[in-house]
């Protein structure tokens, strides 16, 4: 069951991203935009330090939407889209 707590569902969705980047052969430094989509200033608020811990001091370009998501239970939705360069 998805946790309500918005801290959580992003540890989640970055987990699931760090693993489907990792059978890619990619990492969470080639990630180099990000789209955040919260439900509400308090789930923005519970995101941040989360991405301070999976991107650290370089964080990708990013934008944060605040809009309903479709499943009312999900407060955090990640899309992010990874580049690495061919040098």
């Amino acid at each position: 069951a998805m946790s309500a707590d918005a801290a959580a569902q992003a540890r989640a969705a970055l987990a699931t991203i760090r693993r489907v980047l990792a059978e890619a052969g990619f990492e969470m430094t080639d990630i180099v935009r990000a789209r955040y989509v919260v439900t509400d200033r308090d789930a923005a608020t519970a995101l941040a330090p989360e991405l301070r811990e999976a991107f650290g001091a370089a964080p990708p370009a990013a934008t944060l939407v605040v809009a309903k998501l479709l499943d009312p239970a999900m407060t955090v939705e990640i899309e992010v889209t990874a580049h690495r360069s061919s040098a």
